[in-house]
């Protein structure tokens, strides 16, 4: 199946074959429904009668959180992961062959994440690997890749695991917490002086993802001469966020930051209308990316920042594909975010694959050394840490979506800032 192939218009019945399984927990399969291709077949004669035996199918395992608290993102990376699976095989399958998927779901826990990675790689034997979430489940798994020599395409597990020398991770986009606010800060340093917030507050989830997006954000700050006058971390799960929604109010913080997930951003948001704050703006981690985000906060949910490495509204031609399979999905033509990661973690593993011609692990890593993946996220190439060029879009949520608002080249909206409280 050549790239070309890969992102052509495909018909209604795209994803007819996805068999999204439910979601309590447990392993997924994605298994061929189509009939394979005629590459690789063999045939058998038995009695003077000739059978046609399909190929031996390309089995790719991976490990997300189908429950626990990651369960709300790791479920459109699931979809995603599932979609692709489908439509490789609709094309024709991989190498000639179809593909089959497993998902074991980790419980939300990295060690889980581990060691069911481990046994999908030793008991079940399976040819190819896909990335966990989130990053501290990524970041385990990257070391266990590296271990057994297989190509891990993720999130990947933020700044520290990418400076360890490892040879078999791709950021491919990376959803990397050191970067995650970086076009928010941008857009500050836009306006006049006296516009800009002079202090900030600042939750951060106890955690390696919280680390990772409060050392980028720390450095942001610094570096735009706004003062820290709180910074808290607190761990999951988060019984109530006043007490530290209360603290920045008291200090006067001009900005809020809740480096969180989605159900610890949800309280912070109800938090802030609970106790009357009113700062100038809201950065938050991953919630604002989600459509629920819209489902359980509604208005309230309006005017938060945030930041991704993808967007639906990205001027990308390869985007209207999964839009129509979000569409199929979720009844919507705007794919959520989370389900665009997915996909294009599991595109860029079959480009690879096919660039390589094999499923020898050390070929489809210097494929990704050495060429420029082009996906739904854009065209990418990868430094010796297995890394893009450092780069982060601005979303806000506007009457609940999560909206392109910057960088202005790519801006689908303008950004609102001061949040007009009240008009």
């Amino acid at each position: 199946m050549t790239r070309k192939m890969l992102m052509l218009v495909v018909t209604a019945v795209l994803l007819a074959a996805c068999g999204l399984a439910e979601d309590d927990g447990g392993t997924t399969t994605t298994t061929p429904e189509t009939t394979p291709p005629a590459a690789g077949e063999t045939t058998t004669t038995v009695a003077g009668t000739t059978t046609t035996e399909p190929p031996e199918p390309i089995v790719i395992g991976a490990t997300l959180p189908l429950s626990g608290p990651f369960a709300d993102t790791g479920r459109f990376v699931r979809d995603g992961y599932e979609a692709m699976a489908a439509y490789v095989n609709e094309q024709g399958g991989l190498l000639g062959r179809p593909v089959e998927l497993i998902v074991e779901d980790d419980g939300s826990d990295a060690g889980q994440a581990v060691s069911l990675l481990e046994r999908l790689i030793t008991v079940d034997g399976v040819d190819l690997v896909l990335g966990g979430y989130p990053g501290s489940s990524a970041a385990a798994q990257m070391a266990l890749a590296e271990q057994y020599g297989k190509v891990y395409v993720s999130m990947g597990g933020h700044m520290a695991s990418f400076q360890q020398g490892f040879q078999y991770s791709f950021g491919a986009p990376p959803l990397m917490g050191q970067w995650w606010y970086r076009g928010f800060f941008d857009f500050l340093a836009s306006l006049p002086p006296e516009e800009r917030p002079k202090t900030a507050a600042m939750m951060t989830v106890n955690n390696p993802v919280g680390a990772a997006v409060r050392e980028g954000t720390v450095a942001d700050l610094e570096a735009a001469g706004i003062e820290i006058v709180m910074d808290e971390l607190y761990d999951l799960p988060l019984a109530s966020a006043e007490p530290l929604v209360g603290q920045a109010k008291d200090r006067g913080a001009e900005l809020f930051i809740a480096n969180s997930f989605f159900p610890d951003g949800v309280l912070a948001i109800r938090a802030v209308y609970a106790l009357d704050y009113r700062p100038k703006a809201i950065l938050e981690g991953i919630g604002t990316l989600i459509p629920s985000w819209k489902e359980e906060l509604g208005e309230e949910g309006d005017y938060v920042f945030s930041g991704t490495a993808m967007h639906p509204d990205l001027p990308f031609a390869e985007v209207d594909l999964l839009r129509r399979m979000s569409e199929d999905l979720y009844g919507t033509s705007s794919p959520p975010i989370y389900f665009m990661f997915g996909a294009t973690w599991f595109d860029t593993l079959i480009q690879a694959t096919e660039g390589a011609g094999s499923l020898d692990q050390a070929a489809i890593r210097d494929w990704l050394r050495n060429n420029e993946v082009c996906s739904f996220g854009g065209c990418l190439t990868f430094d010796d840490t297995g890394l893009p060029e450092p780069y982060s879009f601005l979303i806000q949520v506007q009457d609940g979506v999560p909206e392109l608002v910057g960088p202005p080249e790519v801006a689908t909206k303008d950004p609102v800032y001061p949040i007009p409280w009240g008009e």
